[in-house]
């Protein structure tokens, strides 16, 4: 038995609560964790398919310690766990890569459970590795004014860059986030527009008047666009074919207004979310306030962000401070 066949039927998992004596293989069994995620938990297809790597990752790993073709139930303890986690720093995965997967484990495990396959996580008490702290990379405001000014507002295509540009400048929001915009999520009026974040969650994000501005000079060419074009579609932000812009198509813009302001080409449009937050802190936003309209879930998510300008702060501190 297989997942839903067609939109809107219940899904019907091959594991059941309670049936421990079904022959499962964890093969079949991430088959159906992979269906969970992204029916019931409305995970995005990015987090999907990174789930499915990093768990494919462990039961090849698995198969091959223990050489055998298909992993069962009883195979996956803490034991073999830790013998792929151990494996993943033999290789020199990053510390980050090496939390990921071994949350990617625990999620399944989780899920295990909840079905009755497993009576206990296994990978419940396995620790992940110590994080280096690694303080987001940001625009000053003066690089950040050299950025929004750099798109040329002589032609569409330079209308419809300032606008993605004042855009995430204003509202903080995501590269997905902005690319997924739709017309009527949109209250230039409000300057208020409505995002999708992570988990296809949504929340309010604020623009303040230059981004409401180049957003309103952008849409009388994107109607001419479309009516050129004679096509249809309900996104903000288009391609010279009449389609939604991609996150890569963003990232390719950027370079090229970075270039012409001048700016550090490794910048991207994350860089440009811390920069939101970055600012807005510095400026003397509760942080709370910040978290929401970043969409973080945990707290802990936005408060880096209070180490980067207390970071300033004291660098500050040691050049002016006589007895620093």
């Amino acid at each position: 038995m297989h997942g839903i066949s067609h939109p809107g039927h219940a899904i019907r998992f091959l594991i059941t609560p309670g049936n421990r004596d079904a022959h499962l293989t964890l093969e079949q069994g991430l088959a159906e964790f992979l269906t969970h995620l992204g029916l019931e938990k409305n995970a995005s297809d990015k987090t999907v398919k990174s789930y499915r790597e990093d768990l494919t990752q462990a039961l090849t790993f698995a198969r091959e310690r223990l050489k055998k073709s298909h992993i069962d139930p009883t195979d996956w303890n803490t034991r073999l766990l830790r013998a792929f986690i151990a494996w993943l720093h033999e290789k020199g995965y990053a510390k980050t890569t090496i939390a990921r997967r071994l949350a990617a484990v625990r999620s399944f495990g989780k899920f295990l459970c909840r079905q009755g396959i497993l009576t206990e996580n296994p990978a419940k008490s396995l620790r992940s590795p110590r994080q280096d702290q690694r303080l987001p990379h940001f625009l000053t405001l003066a690089d950040v004014k050299k950025l929004l000014a750099a798109p040329s507002e002589t032609d569409w295509a330079g209308r419809r860059d300032r606008a993605i540009l004042e855009t995430m400048y204003s509202a903080g929001i995501r590269v997905s986030e902005l690319v997924g915009l739709d017309i009527l999520d949109a209250d230039l009026n409000d300057g208020v527009v409505i995002v999708r974040g992570k988990g296809k969650k949504e929340r309010l994000a604020l623009l303040g008047p230059p981004a409401t501005a180049a957003i309103s000079l952008w849409l009388p060419d994107r109607v001419a666009l479309l009516e050129r074009l004679r096509t249809e579609t309900q996104a903000v932000f288009l391609n010279k074919n009449g389609g939604r812009l991609t996150t890569r198509s963003v990232g390719r813009l950027l370079i090229g207004h970075l270039r012409t302001a001048g700016l550090d080409p490794r910048t991207t449009p994350h860089t440009i979310r811390h920069s939101f937050a970055t600012h807005m802190l510095d400026a003397g936003a509760d942080i709370r306030g910040v978290q929401e309209l970043l969409g973080h879930k945990s707290l802990a998510t936005t408060q880096v962000y209070t180490h980067v300008t207390t970071k300033r702060i004291q660098q500050s501190y040691q050049k002016a401070h006589p007895r620093s």
